[in-house]
C-alpha cells in the first residue's frame, strides 16, 4: 500500500484545486425562480453538463408535495457524465481499496448532500425562501457531509458568496480522506474532528429488517415511499448498507423524482422492475410503480407506540393508489425464520428511550454478523479455487483460478454452512441458490477474482524475483533476450500500474534485475530499449 506523500512532496504534485476535488467535485447554490422555476444560482468548480445541472436541480428541491418548512437535509445520487481526473488518482485509489465496501468511492455515480431552507418571507413574491445549499461528492459518507452542512448552510444563509469561497479554500487545504483515520478539518472557522464512517438509520422498518436484509441480498426491486426526502434517503441509504461488508452492486436512488433522467427506464411496465431501490415522496410514485413487486410505505414515525400497528407486512393487491397506510406491501416469503430476539432487543430499547446511537450500535452488529455468518462459506468455497503456490513457475505464465462450481459449492454447506455461525434457522441452501443468481453476488465473485488474480500475479512477480536471470539469459540470443526484458518491463509496468500486493522490495529488485540484463547488452540494443530504469 502506498502511502500518503509527505507534505512537501504531494505540495509538487497538486494541481489548483486538487485537494477539493478529493472531497468535492463541486458546490451549488439552487434557488427558486418564479419564472424559471429551480435554477443553480453558484456554483464553485466542476458541474459543466446542461442535463446535470438540471438534474440537480429538481433533486435538490423536497417535491412540491412535501410541506418541508424550516431546515431539512437529505441526499440524492445521480449517473455520472465525464469527469476530471485529479493528480492524486494513484494516492485516492490506494486508500480506496483499503476502504469498506460501503466507503469506497462511487466509480458511476455522484452523491448529492443537501441542505434545504424554506421559511416565510413577506418580502418576495413567492412568500417563501427556498433555497437549497448542494454538496456533489463521489465519496458515499453521508453523516460527514451532513455535518459538514450543518456548518456551512446557515452561514451561507447569512453571509452569502464570501464564506462559500472561504470554505472552498478551506477544504483545499483538507488532507486526502481516509476511512478509519481520525481527521482534524479546519472549516469556516471551527474544526471537525471525526473518523470516517456509515450509521444505518432503520427506525422506521426494523419490525422487518430481516426480510428486508434479504430482499437487499439478492438484489431485490424495492421501492420506498416516504412522507419527505430526509425519510426517504435515510431509508434507502440504511438499505443498502444494512448487507455491509458485502457491497450492494445495484443502483440505487436516496431521493427519485419524476424529473430524473433514469425516470422512464425505471418506471416502465413493458419489462420486469430492474434491481434498483428507489426513495421517492410523490404520490404519483403509488400509481406508477403499484407493479413493483416490494413496497415500504413510511407514515409520520414520530409516535414510537404506533410503529407496531403501523408497520405490517400486507400483501400487494390491498395497496391502493394514493392513501395507503403505512406498511410493507410484498408477496415475499423469506427463506429464514425471524429473528424475535432482535425485534424484542430493539423494541425494548424504543420503550425505554434508549439512544440512537446504542440502537444504531446493536443494528450494525447484528447485520453485520448476519452477513458475515452468510459469506464466510462462500469465502472458504472462493479460496478453495486458489491453485497451490508451488505450482506457480517463473518461466510459465501464472496459473488460472480455478471455475465456480454451485454444484460443489453446496455440497460444502452440509459440514461448513452458516449454521457453524449463526442461530438462525431456514432455508439456507434456497437463499444461496438466489443469492447465486443476483447483481450483488456478480459484483462480489468479480471483485475476488480480480484479487486472487492480482495475488496470482504477485507470486509470479516474486518467483521471478529470485532467478538469476543473468544465467539465465547466457542461454538465449540477444533476440530472445531482447524479448524477455521487454516482457518483464511490461510485467513490472502492470505491477505498478496495478498495485499489485507484492512483498515490500520486490519491484526494486526486479526493476534492478532488468536494468543489470539491459547494460550487459550491446548499446545498439541498450537503445531500443531504452534507458535503464530507475527507482
Amino acid at each position: 500500500m502506498l502511502p500518503e506523500p509527505p507534505p512537501l512532496l504531494l505540495s509538487a504534485l497538486l494541481l489548483p484545486w486538487d485537494r477539493f476535488s478529493a472531497w468535492l467535485h463541486c458546490i451549488c447554490v439552487v434557488g427558486f425562480d418564479l419564472e424559471l422555476g429551480q435554477a443553480v444560482e453558484v456554483r464553485h468548480t466542476g458541474l459543466r453538463s446542461p442535463a446535470k445541472k438540471t438534474s440537480i436541480c429538481y433533486l435538490s428541491f423536497p417535491d412540491s408535495n412535501s410541506g418541508c418548512l424550516g431546515d431539512t437535509q437529505f441526499c440524492f445520487r445521480f449517473r455520472q457524465g465525464s469527469n476530471r481526473k485529479s493528480s492524486l488518482g494513484c494516492f485516492l485509489e490506494t486508500t480506496d481499496r483499503d476502504a469498506p465496501a460501503c466507503l469506497k468511492r462511487e466509480q458511476g455515480h455522484y452523491y448529492g448532500y443537501v441542505y434545504f431552507r424554506q421559511v416565510r418571507d413577506k418580502s418576495l413574491k413567492r412568500g417563501y425562501f427556498q433555497k437549497s445549499l448542494v454538496l456533489i461528492s463521489k465519496l458515499p459518507y453521508v453523516n460527514f457531509f451532513h455535518s459538514l452542512l450543518k456548518i456551512m448552510a446557515p452561514e451561507y444563509f447569512e453571509k452569502q458568496e464570501p464564506c462559500l469561497e472561504a470554505a472552498c479554500n478551506d477544504i483545499d487545504r483538507w488532507l486526502t480522506p481516509h476511512p478509519g483515520r481520525i481527521l482534524t478539518l479546519p472549516i469556516m472557522g471551527n474544526c471537525l474532528v471525526l473518523t470516517l464512517q456509515t450509521l444505518p438509520c432503520f427506525y422506521p422498518v426494523f419490525f422487518h429488517i430481516q426480510m428486508l436484509w434479504e430482499l437487499v441480498l439478492l438484489g431485490e426491486a424495492l421501492v420506498v415511499m416516504a412522507p419527505s426526502p430526509a425519510e426517504s434517503s435515510d431509508t434507502v441509504l440504511a438499505l443498502v448498507n444494512c448487507i455491509s461488508p458485502l457491497r450492494y452492486c445495484s443502483d440505487f436512488r436516496p431521493y427519485f423524482t419524476i424529473h430524473d433522467s433514469e425516470f422512464k427506464e425505471y418506471t416502465t411496465r413493458t419489462q420486469a422492475p430492474p434491481s434498483v431501490i428507489l426513495g421517492v415522496t410523490n404520490p404519483f410514485f403509488a400509481k406508477t410503480l403499484q407493479h413493483w413487486p416490494h413496497i415500504i410505505r413510511i407514515g409520520d414515525m414520530k409516535q414510537a407506540g404506533e410503529m407496531a400497528k403501523q408497520m405490517k407486512v400486507k400483501k400487494l393487491k390491498n395497496l391502493k393508489t394514493l392513501d395507503s397506510k403505512p406498511g410493507v406491501y410484498t408477496a415475499y416469503k423469506p427463506y429464514l425464520n425471524k429473528d424475535e430476539d432482535i425485534i424484542k432487543q430493539l423494541q425494548k430499547g424504543v420503550q425505554q428511550k434508549r439512544p440512537s446511537a446504542a440502537q444504531n450500535a446493536i443494528l450494525r452488529r447484528y447485520f453485520l454478523e448476519l452477513t458475515q455468518s452468510f459469506i464466510i462459506p462462500l469465502e472458504r468455497y472462493v479460496a478453495s479455487l486458489m491453485p497451490l503456490q508451488k505450482s506457480i513457475s517463473p518461466w510459465k505464465s501464472p496459473p488460472q483460478l480455478r471455475p465456480f462450481i454451485q454444484q460443489d459449492f453446496m455440497k460444502t454447506l452440509e459440514k461448513a454452512g452458516p449454521q457453524l455461525t449463526s442461530r438462525l434457522k431456514g432455508d439456507w441452501i434456497g437463499l444461496y441458490r438466489h443469492f447465486l443468481k443476483s447483481p450483488n453476488f456478480d459484483g462480489w465473485f468479480r471483485n475476488r477474482r480480480r484479487e486472487m488474480t492480482q495475488k496470482l500475479e504477485a507470486l509470479h512477480l516474486e518467483a521471478l524475483c529470485e532467478e538469476d536471470l543473468q544465467q539465465r539469459i547466457q542461454k538465449h540470443t540477444e533476440v530472445e533476450t531482447v524479448d524477455l526484458v521487454l516482457k518483464l518491463k511490461d510485467k513490472l509496468s502492470q505491477a505498478e500500474r496495478e498495485q499489485l500486493p507484492v512483498r515490500p522490495g520486490t519491484l526494486l529488485k526486479l526493476r534492478a534485475h532488468i536494468d543489470a540484463v539491459i547494460l550487459a547488452l550491446p548499446e545498439d540494443l541498450q537503445g531500443i530499449l531504452h534507458k535503464p530504469s530507475t527507482p
